[in-house]
């Protein structure tokens, strides 16, 4: 058995900016390039590893205000660790860029913990499942039919993943004929024994969300993510409809009574661990949902929701996002496959079960940070 449990000696982070392979849109936004910023805690004989995907202005804040509340103190204690980054912080302000830096150096102080007691993260957190599902998550609405078949192809046929998920909403609801004929679309290409979900990303008004949702009953939809703004919580609640398929929301809390908050007019929590405040605040998050008797599905960064999950009783999915595949299989030995659409953290590898490719990531840097 492992004794006392070593310090944080170090906290370093770098934020690295990755292309897109081509222009990338959903129902409010287009983006051509993600932002990952990595962290690495150093405590005695280990190094922890977390990331989130936000601005490069989480470095300095990861290096400087949060770094000072955990360095040189027990590395093991995550929770207490948390804790002191959370007082650090009251004058900055939680929601947004700081809870996102927070979110990373938690989960490196977690891998860092368990790789210290040579256990898996999942193990750490207390694994209830042998896998979790996962749901093939792209469908820009930049793409054209023939991109968006050979992503269904890819998801469906070639992964066997039996649950796909495409953006709908397109320039803020304006094109509401064009969303329902990819949804249509997809559904004619997947076939009737895949589950299809859409997501709007807030870009429909509750009256055209309502309407859309009755239509996609058509199509056998079974989850309606963002149909509104996650703000409009009255215009969440009004788009359930009988029949009609889960609405779904969350992927942007950042504390606790945000998720308290949209419990009453969501079927399915979402909650993005590398934003809400790492694996201690997910796991209060997700008791928060079981209290309410709802599910908890990872909004995601898929390899640090797989850990999550799995310790998750009350969990459905992952959603295994295309950019974010994409990014975390450059930048990490270790990832695991989606294939036949369910993963399981290894329990022969201690942490996350990850290394860092520091070489992959140096063609990407935003901000090195300082020697």
């Amino acid at each position: 058995m492992p004794g006392r449990s070593p310090v944080v000696d170090r906290v370093r982070a770098d934020a690295f900016e990755v292309p897109t392979p081509g222009p990338e849109g959903d129902g409010t936004l287009t983006w051509d390039a993600t932002t990952i910023v990595v962290v690495r805690v150093d405590a005695g004989d280990v190094t922890g590893l977390g990331w989130t995907y936000a601005d490069a202005a989480c470095v300095p804040l990861v290096e400087g205000k949060l770094a000072a509340a955990v360095t040189g103190q027990p590395v093991a204690d995550v929770p207490a660790r948390w804790t002191a980054m959370q007082h650090a912080v009251r004058n900055l302000g939680r929601p947004g860029l700081v809870s996102c830096a927070l979110s990373a150096v938690d989960i490196a102080l977690w891998d860092a913990a368990a790789r210290w007691l040579d256990v898996p993260v999942s193990r750490l957190l207390g694994r209830v499942h042998e896998t979790v599902d996962v749901y093939g998550s792209g469908g820009f609405t930049t793409l054209g039919e023939g991109e968006l078949v050979a992503q269904l192809d890819d998801w469906v046929r070639r992964r066997r993943i039996p649950r796909v998920k495409i953006k709908i909403g397109e320039s803020w609801g304006r094109a509401v004929h064009r969303d329902l004929e990819r949804v249509a679309l997809t559904r004619d290409k997947v076939g009737d024994d895949v589950e299809v979900f859409v997501d709007a990303n807030g870009g429909y008004s509750a009256g055209q969300a309502r309407r859309v949702a009755e239509r996609l009953i058509e199509w056998g939809v079974s989850w309606f993510e963002e149909p509104v703004s996650s703000d409009d919580l009255a215009g969440l609640a009004a788009v359930r409809v009988p029949g009609g398929p889960d609405v779904a929301a969350g992927e942007y809390g950042y504390d606790l009574p945000y998720f308290a908050r949209m419990l009453p007019v969501v079927d399915c929590l979402q909650v993005d661990v590398t934003r809400c405040g790492g694996f201690t605040e997910w796991r209060r998050a997700a008791a928060l949902a079981a209290a309410a008797n709802r599910d908890v599905s990872a909004h995601c960064a898929p390899n640090l929701s797989a850990h999550a999950g799995v310790a998750t009783p009350n969990f459905r999915h992952i959603e295994w996002f295309a950019d974010h595949d994409r990014i975390e299989s450059l930048f990490f030995d270790g990832c695991l496959d989606p294939a036949g659409g369910a993963v399981t953290p290894d329990l022969s590898a201690p942490g996350l079960g990850l290394a860092f490719r520091a070489d992959a990531a140096a063609e990407y840097p935003v901000r090195r940070r300082n020697p």
